[in-house]
């Protein structure tokens, strides 16, 4: 199969400014204002963004083998670290993890937001995680917006394995399970094909992707079984009856929580951390826990 050319995936979510434009940019501004102007305000900024969520989520996957039934995989993912998230609420969040008793762990990318050199104060605390089979992880754009290099020589140094275009094989019984991490989709180079260059016909493939747009190219290959991904961070606000008014680009067709694409499963995390404005409401920073179970 030829390489996906992932980078074109997300072209139709980009639009110029039109009257349209306009009056979404001056709805977000007027949602901004009163957030602040009204009680919301202390909820959300204070709050909400440190009230840690623990989500339970059963996906059903096809062909699952036997030994693989339960297996559970803990994802968090967009922590961003500093100026608006500190590393108490990291250390909470590694400290619930571990009462879980994970099989994986998987950390979908973004992990700094100023300065690259964050990493070296972050990555420690992850690496306290204790996951059966290990812990994962892929970068985000706000690493490339960085420095890509320091944060994966962080990730490195930490002992934690940093998946860019590769896959790797986990053996539980006499079975296996393949995960597979793409580069970012936003500025890094995805290579669909490289990274599932080590899966094997008929097993499962979890594959991990910063931006969760790039489902519409990922699930035309029928190897895929779940896709787990970052990025929108849930959109921070989400309103009742109508969701999120601000959402990234590659995070604006799938921003929060469980979707079916063809016959691949997407799981979208909305993040431990925060962009400014820095609020949350309706939209809790979370932990996933997912378990695998066979299709009936």
């Amino acid at each position: 199969m030829m390489p996906l050319n992932l980078a074109n995936a997300g072209k139709k979510l980009s639009t110029s400014i039109s009257r349209r434009g306009f009056l979404k940019a001056l709805r977000n501004a007027t949602i901004f204002t009163a957030l602040t102007a009204f009680p919301p305000y202390h909820y959300s900024f204070n709050i909400e963004p440190k009230w840690l969520y623990t989500k339970k989520v059963a996906i059903p996957i096809k062909n699952l083998p036997h030994s693989l039934e339960g297996f559970s995989i803990v994802q968090i993912s967009d922590i961003h670290l500093y100026p608006y998230v500190e590393i108490d609420i990291v250390i909470k969040a590694v400290e619930r993890i571990n009462t879980l008793n994970p099989d994986v762990v998987v950390l979908t990318g973004d992990y700094v937001y100023e300065k690259a050199d964050s990493i070296f104060e972050l990555a420690p605390i992850l690496a306290e995680i204790n996951a059966r089979y290990g812990t994962f992880s892929i970068l985000g754009n706000h690493d490339y917006w960085t420095d890509a290099g320091i944060v994966q020589e962080g990730l490195g140094q930490a002992g934690i394995p940093v998946l860019i275009n590769e896959g790797i094989h986990i053996e539980v019984g006499r079975d296996r399970l393949h995960i597979a991490g793409l580069d970012d989709g936003w500025d890094g180079s995805p290579d669909l094909d490289a990274a599932m260059e080590t899966s094997i016909s008929g097993e499962p493939t979890i594959l991990l992707i910063h931006e969760p747009d790039f489902i519409e190219e990922i699930a035309k290959d029928p190897r895929i079984s779940l896709q787990l991904s970052g990025h929108t961070h849930g959109g921070q606000v989400r309103i009742p009856g109508f969701g999120a008014p601000i959402l990234p680009l590659y995070g604006r067709l799938y921003d929060y929580g469980l979707y079916r694409v063809n016959k691949t499963w997407l799981y979208v995390n909305p993040g431990i951390g925060l962009l400014p404005p820095p609020v949350r409401l309706n939209c809790r920073p979370e932990i996933t826990e997912i378990t695998l179970i066979g299709e009936i």
